[in-house]
């Protein structure tokens, strides 16, 4: 979120019993002038500190291109006293017309004490009809997770990079996973940062002159920022799992991974100030394909180099990284997102 965005109120007060008459008095009030407008339900759970205003600020911008019914939702497990709170809201952005106002409601939630364990219940009572529902769990899982609550996610959205511990967080997901059957679709903000890295990286191998030179990878050279490791390690994975590579050994700075047909592939990991991963260099003898994220320019620099003379180099849109860009990525997307899975396979050990 912009550190000059306006700040938006979480809306008007509501009895819990009166949520969905208060709302059609909301559009009631609003006339013609206001077009109600939702294609998914888009729930936001967090037990941070002021996460209800937070998240407000963060729905009022991803509505603006993904019209929405958003749940938010703030819970505080740990309050001795069982409290539940609710509000009402509407954000609102002129069409491209001019003439109305779209708009997408959101209802939200304090849940306190052991009426956090009412998320289940809150979500269902409120989805809106048959459309797709995706959940954006914010923080780290809990164990046990609610098999309940899984049947209705479609989608499910979180941040590996929050998390302390990865294998057991994993564990945590496959398990709702498992609990609808497979059905949900993971989809990792971690993941997403990569996506404009990735397609820079396998636009270099398009050409036939390059693309033989994936067999000839000896080396890789990652730049990744402080607590950015298991971004950095994500994207080692996609190259392994694309590329048929077995994960050896893994140190600190270096990992190594071995192809299909016994090569050793050396990967040197670097902390660096700067972006999520900041460079990424493939070495192939004295070739050496580069990316370098631009931070100052919002822009991917991407160059080959032979002998360590740059023979290419060209500008690429890079990512935003920020939670609403990630989140409007995201939204974007469709589809099971298999290579994600087969990417964490392929470095699970190391993450």
């Amino acid at each position: 979120m912009s550190a000059d965005a306006p700040t938006i109120a979480v809306g008007m007060p509501v009895e819990i019993g009166k949520i969905e008459r208060e709302l059609k008095k909301l559009w009631e009030q609003g006339g013609e002038m206001m077009a109600r407008a939702s294609l998914i339900n888009l729930a936001v759970y967090s037990e941070a500190a002021d996460s209800l205003s937070q998240n407000t600020q963060l729905i009022a911008q991803i509505a603006e291109n993904h019209a929405c019914r958003a749940l938010v939702i703030a819970a505080t497990p740990s309050r001795a006293e069982d409290k539940v709170e609710a509000w009402i809201s509407a954000h609102c952005h002129v069409s491209r017309a001019g003439s109305k106002h779209i708009c997408s409601e959101q209802i939200s939630f304090a849940l306190e004490g052991s009426f956090a364990r009412l998320l289940p219940n809150i979500v269902f009572s409120h989805l809106d009809s048959d459309l797709p529902f995706y959940l954006w769990w914010q923080g780290e899982f809990h164990d046990p997770m609610d098999p309940q609550l899984w049947t209705w996610v479609d989608r499910l959205i979180y941040d590996s990079h929050d998390w302390g511990d990865f294998a057991t967080q994993l564990q945590l997901v496959n398990s709702a996973r498992a609990e609808s059957n497979h059905r949900v679709v993971l989809c990792d903000l971690n993941w997403t940062r990569l996506v404009h890295t990735r397609f820079a990286l396998a636009l270099f191998f398009d050409q036939p002159a390059c693309l033989a030179k994936l067999a000839e990878i000896d080396r890789i050279e990652l730049e990744f920022a402080r607590e950015f490791r298991s971004t950095a390690l994500l994207l080692i994975g996609w190259l392994a799992a694309q590329l048929g590579w077995i994960a050896g050994e893994a140190k600190e700075n270096s990992c190594t991974l071995t192809d299909s047909s016994g090569r050793t592939i050396t990967v040197t990991l670097q902390e660096k100030t700067g972006d999520p991963v900041g460079r990424c260099s493939i070495i192939c003898g004295e070739d050496e394909f580069r990316v370098v994220n631009s931070p100052e320019t919002d822009l991917l620099a991407v160059s080959h180099h032979i002998a360590g003379k740059e023979r290419m180099r060209e500008l690429l849109p890079a990512a935003g990284i920020d939670p609403v860009a990630l989140m409007g990525q995201e939204l974007m997307r469709g589809g099971p997102h298999q290579v994600y899975l087969r990417a964490i396979d392929a470095v699970r050990d190391w993450l």
